[in-house]
């Protein structure tokens, strides 16, 4: 099963026991944003790809699903 890019930040967030407004705490986002991200009604930037991926220490080709792991 591929998982989308909102599925997967959800499945890592939930892996830290993490709500969406602690975790946008963290980055420096609104806990709006990070559900309009895990329901992939918007697409992240560049810039909060980068911070998903040093946060969660996960690559960018893990979250855009050009690897599986």
């Amino acid at each position: 099963m591929i998982l989308s890019f909102g599925e997967k930040i959800r499945n890592l967030r939930e892996d830290k026991d993490l709500n969406q407004t602690q975790l946008g705490q963290v980055l420096n986002m609104s806990q709006r944003k990070i559900s309009h991200i895990e329901c992939n009604q918007c697409e992240p930037s560049i810039d909060d790809i980068v911070a998903f991926c040093k946060f969660f220490g996960v690559s960018a080709d893990y979250l855009l699903g050009i690897v599986d792991e």
